[in-house]
């Protein structure tokens, strides 16, 4: 697929520039649950109240806090809330990240876009090598320092993040950076699938995908 670079760049390098810098808590160990004190449990989700006639729907399973990495939160379970999909290549203070039932499911963020991992990156340590003119095709996925991250059919215990040679923080899956295609337009699209044999959907614990999110799969924000 063709891109525009010089549009990409203009549009993207601003906001990667804008995006909050200094994660100054990367290099601090990661905690479990059990250490993290109850009051950073995340809220039950409101229900709606069921129309006349309709039998009350069962509650919902509130998130559950599986571990922290400096600040940053990491919950087994949706966010109680709908989250912002308007700027996907901005940090974000919550994230979700979802994967269909099926093992080997492609990963999706909030708005059902596809998640990448690249060949040339490291998992142990975690190391990102995208940068400049790649992150233009290849933006990563950014949190800020005090994040929460939701996950569905995802491995909580997987996540965590990177800090990057700009000093912003990157999502990580089973020790992989995780990045967005550019070229992915639409929720459900993997258009970045297999390019250069090097770029590949990502599972919900950090493995190549087997199989692509389908359309019928993007989740309802």
């Amino acid at each position: 697929m063709t891109l525009n670079r010089t549009a990409l760049k203009a549009a993207l390098i601003p906001v990667l520039l804008a995006t909050l810098a200094g994660c100054s808590t990367a290099a601090e160990p990661a905690s479990s649950a059990s250490a993290a004190p109850s009051s950073t449990a995340a809220p039950t989700p409101a229900e709606a109240a069921p129309a006349p006639g309709e039998a009350s729907p069962a509650p919902a399973k509130a998130p559950t806090l599986v571990r922290t990495q400096g600040a940053v939160q990491i919950f087994d379970g949706a966010a109680p809330t709908l989250l912002d999909t308007a700027d996907r290549y901005s940090a974000k203070n919550a994230i979700q990240l979802t994967a269909g039932p099926a093992a080997g499911t492609a990963v999706t963020d909030a708005g059902g876009f596809s998640l990448y991992r690249f060949d040339n990156d490291t998992a142990s340590p975690s190391t990102t090598t995208c940068v400049d003119d790649c992150a233009v095709n290849w933006p990563p996925l950014l949190v800020d320092g005090t994040a929460k991250i939701y996950t569905e059919n995802v491995d909580a215990s997987l996540i965590g993040y990177v800090e990057r040679s700009d000093g912003t923080c990157q999502v990580t899956l089973g020790g992989w950076p995780v990045y967005y295609f550019a070229g992915d337009t639409a929720p459900g699209q993997a258009l970045g699938q297999g390019i250069g044999g090097t770029w590949f959907t990502i599972d919900g614990t950090g493995k190549k995908a087997a199989q692509t999110a389908a359309p019928s799969e993007v989740p309802g924000y």
